[in-house]
C-alpha cells in the first residue's frame, strides 16, 4: 500500500521570532504540505515553554481549516485532563460543523510542561485533579457518538452544536498504558515514537485487544539535499531538546548557536537527546527510514514532526518527503 504520510506541527518558536511568527508559520505550513499531498495535518498542545507557541489547537485548527480545502485538520492533541468532557465534544462538534469531515480529535493524558502549570491549568486549585482519564474518554465518545443513556443528567448536553457532522477520534500515546485504553475504547492509535522509540510491541498488543484497530506511528524526520545539511539544520532542535531534559527551556536556536553548543559539550556531530531517536537525511535515507519505521509498527500511516530554526528550511524538508514517496 501506499505510505500515508502526515504533519504533527508543534509550532516551534525560533530565536529571534515572536509567538505570533510562530502561529503565522503553523498556518502558511499547513497550506504548503495540504499542495504536497499529506494527509493530516495536526497541532499540538504544549503550555509554559518558550519553544512552542500553541496552547490552544482548537484555534489554531479553526485557522488552518480556513484557509485549506482538502488535507484533514486535527489535535495531536487535546490533553484532556486539563477540560471537561462535553466542553471538547461541543468545540470540535463546531469545528466539524464549520468544516466537514475533514476534523480530528486526538486526545492525549500528558498534564502540561510541569506540576506547577498542570496546577494553574485547574477550574478549581483547592486540590489536585482526580485521575480518571478512561472515564473522561467514556464520558466524551457517549457525546460526539450521542450514545449517552436517556436518563442520564447530562443527556441532554448530547445535542451538540455542529451535528450531524462529528471529528473522528483518535488517542495519543506513548506508554503500554495509552494501548490498553485506546483498544478498551477501540479508537484509532497514534503512538509518539518520537517521544518513546519502544512502541513497537505496545502497538503489536493494542491490535490484540482492540476490536477495530488503527494504528499511524509519529517520528521526529527532518530531510535535506544531503546529509550533512540534515544533520547540520537538525542541530538547532537536538540541542533545544537536549537543554529541556537538563531543565532549561529556551527558544530554537541558530544553526550556528547549536554548532557551538554541541562542540563546547564535546558531543558528536549527529548527538540526539538522551532516549529519542529520529530520521534524519536526504532524500533516499529518510524514504528508508520512514519505511523501516512503519514496517516496524505494522502501518502505513506515519506523522512526521520537524523542527528547524529556519521556517523554510522545515517546508523544504517536507517538500523533499513528500518528492521521495511520489
Amino acid at each position: 500500500m501506499p505510505m500515508r504520510l502526515s504533519v504533527l506541527d508543534q509550532s516551534p518558536i525560533s530565536e529571534g521570532m515572536t509567538a505570533a511568527d510562530a502561529l503565522a508559520n503553523s498556518v502558511d505550513l499547513a497550506r504548503f504540505t495540504e499542495q504536497l499531498g499529506y494527509e493530516r495535518y495536526w497541532v499540538a498542545e504544549h503550555h509554559g515553554t518558550p519553544m512552542l507557541a500553541c496552547a490552544a489547537p482548537e484555534v489554531l485548527i479553526a485557522a488552518i481549516a480556513a484557509r485549506t480545502a482538502r488535507i484533514r485538520v486535527g489535535s495531536g492533541g487535546v490533553m484532556l485532563p486539563h477540560y471537561s468532557p462535553v466542553k471538547v465534544a461541543e468545540v470540535f462538534s463546531m469545528l466539524a460543523g464549520l468544516y466537514g469531515d475533514r476534523i480530528d480529535l486526538g486526545l492525549g493524558r500528558a498534564a502540561g510542561t510541569d506540576p506547577m502549570t498542570t496546577f494553574a491549568l485547574q477550574r478549581d486549585r483547592r486540590q489536585a485533579s482526580p485521575d480518571d482519564f478512561p472515564q473522561q474518554v467514556a464520558e466524551l465518545l457517549a457525546y460526539i457518538e450521542n450514545q449517552m443513556p436517556p436518563d442520564h443528567p447530562f443527556a441532554r448536553l448530547a445535542l451538540l452544536p455542529g451535528r450531524p457532522g462529528h471529528p473522528e477520534v483518535w488517542l495519543l500515546g506513548s506508554s503500554p498504558q495509552s494501548g490498553i485504553w485506546a483498544a478498551e475504547a477501540g479508537l484509532p492509535y497514534a503512538f509518539a515514537d518520537f517521544i518513546s522509540p519502544v512502541g513497537a510491541p505496545i502497538v503489536a498488543r493494542y491490535r490484540e485487544e482492540c476490536s477495530n484497530p488503527g494504528v499511524m506511528v509519529a517520528s521526529t524526520v527532518i530531510c535535506a539535499d544531503t546529509d550533512a545539511e540534515a544533520w547540520r539544520i537538525s542541530a538547532s532542535s537536538r540541542m533545544a531538546f537536549m537543554m529541556m531534559r537538563q531543565g532549561q527551556l529556551i527558544e530554537v536556536p541558530p544553526i550556528d548557536k547549536a554548532l557551538r553548543y554541541f562542540e563546547e559539550e564535546g558531543l558528536r556531530h549527529d548527538a540526539l537527546p538522551a532516549g529519542r531517536r529520529a530520521i534524519i537525511g536526504a532524500p533516499e535515507k529518510v524514504r528508508e527510514g520512514i519505511e523501516a519505521l512503519a514496517a516496524e509498527y505494522g502501518t502505513d500511516q506515519v506523522m512526521i514532526v520537524t523542527i528547524t530554526y529556519d521556517h523554510a528550511a522545515r517546508k523544504r524538508s517536507y517538500e523533499l518527503i513528500a518528492e521521495a514517496f511520489r
